[in-house]
């Protein structure tokens, strides 16, 4: 069989890119995570990986939007019309511009409504993803003397950020 110069090289850009595609698979990039994603789920582990009440309560609601010029914002909160007494509502919100590198989210923050989170400092996240959802990981949190790991669930709602 004989192959052309011209041949060749279009074989070779066809192997190249899909080469490109399998590692684009391993490790997504920004338009991965653009658009706009609703919480559905979240999840809290101890030390020991025993699961704890869930953050946010049973009924969590959150949005969180990312564009592609590198910009987001989140906001999550317990989403039960009344709350046990003594229970606090929790409450988060935060926003700044951020780099994704297919793993991991930072977000240098400009905006907050937590006091822990700290204007100027940044917001890291593991990345990972459960089929369509987008697996937000916090690292872990000094709660009561022990250590809280906490993960995330968004399902996109939109492509584009609203």
């Amino acid at each position: 069989m004989v192959f052309s110069r011209r041949g060749l090289t279009a074989m070779a850009a066809t192997l190249m890119a899909a080469m490109g595609a399998r590692a684009a698979d391993k490790a997504p990039g920004k338009a991965a995570i653009v658009g706009t994603w609703k919480m559905v789920d979240a999840t809290a582990r101890d030390a020991d990986g025993k699961a704890l009440p869930k953050p946010y309560g049973p009924k969590g609601m959150g949005l969180v939007t990312l564009n592609a010029d590198g910009r987001m914002m989140a906001v999550l909160c317990d989403g039960r019309g009344a709350l046990p007494d003594g229970t606090a509502r929790e409450y988060a919100s935060y926003c700044g511009n951020y780099t994704f590198d297919g793993q991991t989210l930072v977000t240098r923050v400009d905006a907050s409504s937590i006091p822990r989170i700290a204007i100027g400092g940044d917001q890291v996240r593991k990345v990972r993803f459960d089929g369509k959802r987008l697996v937000l990981i916090p690292p872990p949190l000094a709660v009561n003397g022990g250590m809280v790991h906490r993960e995330i669930f968004w399902e996109r709602i939109s492509p584009i950020p609203a």
